[in-house]
């Protein structure tokens, strides 16, 4: 196995800029595992693929609004703040930008308050300590950061939240749920879909390329993610019916299969805490997931191999072909697809 056997060409037009509206109008590409079928369909249309008893499992965590910006004291310096995790109280790990931003400098937050670099870390990376809680402030001084292949300014900063996420801290979003909307949720709900609640907090670097030829050599980042008691027995109970559990996103796959390799009993999934650095590739043995929602990923990214262990590269990569010849949306803002 290689990484580069996981890269494809994408053309930057493939690359959606901003979010359609509604969000459910986003097309959904359905990929029919057993019978290596596709089907064309738009996200409203998701209902039409599903069964009674179905469990839609969804990741409730929100993005901090975590870019900041400011300036060197005493020197007026512009400076670049991206939250990333707080370590302490008022002591966050964050990537800087700007000039001599060592150990000792403080920055003035624009419209909020002082900060100091306590650490250097590797690269960008730096602890900072701020002169009261900041997490409270966010929402009025910060940014949504959004992923480095988006150029265009996003007007509704919400368009980068689900509709149902209220765990405040992700750095980005768990895309696959940008495409629901209440209304869906609703027709779901009435025609005997159940949802379930997890959260996992992403980490920037989801966003980050495999660098190492040889991907298993790859560390990959470390997720705070939690599977509530009641959601592992709304799998329990759905598995025990013989319906499915459908992940909706990589973040919820990542999170049900740690919670699985962590169970004590045999498909049994119990209630799980903790960082994941779960690392899915072709070869895995998926336990706590029957099918998955998920948008059109990355090359080389750690989250293509993971879609590619669930249905098979070879389908995968023939799905993504054929969407970039019907021109499907790429990327966090772009169309879904549903692998059954």
């Amino acid at each position: 196995m290689k990484t580069s056997d996981y890269t494809y060409p994408l053309p930057e037009k493939f690359i959606a800029q901003q979010p359609v509206t509604p969000r459910d109008s986003s097309r959904l590409l359905v990929v029919h595992r057993e019978t290596v079928d596709f089907e064309h369909a738009h996200f409203f249309e998701l209902g039409d693929f599903l069964n009674e008893g179905d469990l839609l499992v969804i990741n409730t965590s929100r993005v901090l609004p975590a870019r900041l910006f400011g300036n060197k004291i005493p020197t007026g310096g512009k400076v670049e703040v991206l939250l990333l995790r707080e370590r302490e109280s008022r002591t966050w790990e964050a990537m800087v930008g700007g000039q001599g931003l060592k150990k000792g400098i403080r920055v003035q937050i624009q419209g909020g308050p002082e900060a100091e670099i306590v650490k250097e870390l590797n690269g960008p990376l730096r602890l900072i300590t701020f002169d009261r809680p900041v997490e409270s402030l966010l929402e009025d001084i910060g940014h949504v950061p959004l992923p480095p292949y988006i150029d265009e300014e996003l007007k509704d900063r919400e368009r980068y939240q689900t509709v149902y996420a209220d765990q405040l801290g992700s750095a980005a979003a768990p895309t696959a749920g940008l495409h629901f909307t209440p209304r869906l949720m609703d027709e779901l709900r009435n025609t005997g879909i159940q949802f379930g609640e997890i959260t996992l907090h992403v980490g920037l670097d989801t966003f980050a390329p495999v660098r190492e030829e040889n991907p298993r050599e790859h560390a990959i980042h470390r997720e705070w993610c939690s599977l509530p008691e009641e959601t592992a027995e709304l799998i329990n109970q759905t598995r025990e019916k013989g319906d499915r559990v459908i992940a909706v996103g990589t973040t919820v796959v990542r999170t049900l299969e740690t919670a699985a390799q962590n169970a004590q009993r045999e498909e049994i999934l119990d209630p799980f805490q903790g960082e994941t650095d779960l690392f899915i590739l072709p070869g895995y043995e998926f336990k706590g997931v029957d099918a998955m929602i998920t948008n059109f990923h990355l090359p080389e990214s750690t989250l293509l191999m993971l879609v590619c262990a669930f249905a098979g590269k070879d389908l995968i990569f023939e799905a993504y072909e054929l969407a970039k010849d019907k021109g499907y949306r790429f990327f966090s803002f772009g169309d879904a697809m549903f692998l059954e």
